[in-house]
């Protein structure tokens, strides 16, 4: 007989406790190293809404290994809207575009990870590995920028999941996104982990020598090693910085985000990072304090056992102690940076060496003057 999947209901504790505060989730949501081979989360139990727990059990006749490697699956979504508004006062923009659902980078820290459970999926591994689509996105962008009442104002891309995920090379999603914000004059904000956003200097470049464009690429440590674990589909490091490169000569402005800072894990790279990246090119420098929102409280638990698990109890107390005790506090001011001594020194370390290395903390800030609406189909043309 071949593994079985059995159903049955999933207490609280089940679905999200650890042995001891260890970071051990369900032994049975834990899925074989083989299968997610390439893969960052550990786990994969069902989301929080579900009413039943989905899980891979042995069926006593030694068949579990049986199972085949998670592949990528993609769905494509046919949503009504693409300009998703925000009112958060600590974030620096009011809309955003995500022209995908989930993310094949498998970073395992990523804070969009709970949002995979609105579509009944599991914030683990589903997240990286069954992936949406947005059908139509350019289509209905253009449509939205033509609406009598649209005012332009900077759109955030990346700041969910990454734009520029493998899966781009394939839909050009995002492609199409900037062909229609290039086309109106419409300013964009990029952030991204890939490499591949340097494919698309043929439209960033005209873009930003009119003030409309700007890109950040995140860069979490130098350690290529590091990388592929943390984040093992996203571009190495040395590919990173290369983009970085490119996009400066290009003329785009650069940014770097060291994101997240993890303590007792990376942010002994703050400097190096940073100096690395003003090499580069880059002329904007920011930071992110490791977020837990959540499932990712658990999945990261569950990724430090398993690949630094002398390090799990002293990362998770200096965690801690940067969010008031808690695993995670998502108070508007605090939730990017925490607060605390170990949170302040972070902060200051990296603002010591970004002032050293000539990051004066300025921001580049886009043209919205620019903006031509779209002429919706049947409507006549301005005289003047």
């Amino acid at each position: 007989m071949a593994a079985v999947s059995r159903h049955r209901l999933a207490s609280a504790q089940e679905k999200h406790g650890f042995e001891r505060g260890l970071g051990r989730g369900c032994a049975s949501d834990v899925v074989d190293p083989e299968r997610r081979r390439g893969r960052g989360a550990v786990s994969n139990a069902s989301g929080r809404y579900e009413a039943e727990g989905r899980v891979a059990e042995d069926d006593g006749w030694g068949s579990a290994g049986e199972l085949p490697p998670l592949r990528t699956e993609v769905v494509v979504e046919k949503p009504k809207t693409i300009i998703t508004r925000n009112e958060s006062p600590d974030i620096s923009f009011d809309r955003s575009i995500n022209p995908y659902r989930g993310c094949e980078h498998g970073c395992v820290y990523c804070f969009a990870r709970p949002t995979h459970a609105y579509m009944g999926l599991s914030p683990g591994l589903d997240f990286e590995t069954r992936l949406f689509v947005k059908d139509g996105a350019a289509e209905l962008l253009e449509r939205e920028l033509s609406a009598p009442g649209y005012r332009p104002r900077t759109i955030a891309i990346g700041t969910n999941t990454d734009p520029y995920q493998p899966l781009e090379r394939e839909r050009r999603v995002m492609r199409s996104i900037l062909e229609v914000l290039a086309r109106w004059d419409h300013p964009v904000g990029i952030v991204t982990k890939s490499a591949l956003v340097a494919r698309d200097i043929d439209i960033l470049g005209p873009m930003a020598a009119k003030g409309l464009a700007k890109v950040s690429l995140s860069i979490t440590t130098l350690d290529a090693t590091l990388a592929r674990t943390m984040e093992p589909r996203a571009s190495t490091p040395a590919k990173r910085l290369e983009a970085v490169r490119r996009l400066s000569e290009a003329g785009v402005p650069t940014g770097v985000l060291v994101a997240p800072i993890i303590p007792a894990l990376n942010d002994a790279e703050i400097e190096r990072i940073l100096a690395a990246s003003r090499e580069a090119g880059a002329t904007e420098a920011g930071y992110v304090l490791l977020r837990l929102p959540l499932e990712v409280r658990d999945l990261f638990r569950e990724w430090l056992l398993e690949h630094h698990p002398g390090k799990l109890r002293h990362i998770l107390s200096l965690v801690r102690s940067t969010r008031g005790g808690k695993d995670y506090d998502a108070t508007w001011g605090k939730r990017q940076t925490g607060e605390g001594v170990f949170a302040d020194l972070v902060g200051r370390r990296f603002e010591l060496a970004a002032a050293r290395l000539g990051f004066d903390g300025r921001r580049t800030r886009l043209r919205t003057d620019l903006f031509r609406k779209p002429t919706r189909g049947g409507e006549q043309l301005a005289l003047f």
